[in-house]
């Protein structure tokens, strides 16, 4: 079975089971070894990487985010 396969089998369930398996799959990664947590940061930054090459997402500057945080705040 793959992960899609098992993503939709798991959103078929009833909405206590699906938070119930929500929380048992979070629980698993606070027992991630250091190299396993290293592997998957290294996994999310190939993929941004790869959205910044290929033109998914579009950076934007720190000055440019503080300015729309400080615009939000006022």
């Amino acid at each position: 079975m793959n992960i899609q396969a098992i993503e939709q089998e798991a959103l078929r369930l009833p909405i206590e089971d699906r938070a119930r398996l929500a929380e048992t799959l979070l629980s698993s990664l606070d027992a991630l070894s250091d190299k396993e947590i290293a592997k998957l940061w290294l996994i999310e930054a190939q993929r941004r990487a790869a959205e910044i090459d290929n033109g998914t997402v579009q950076l934007v500057s720190a000055e440019e985010v503080e300015r729309k945080i400080q615009a939000i705040l006022k």
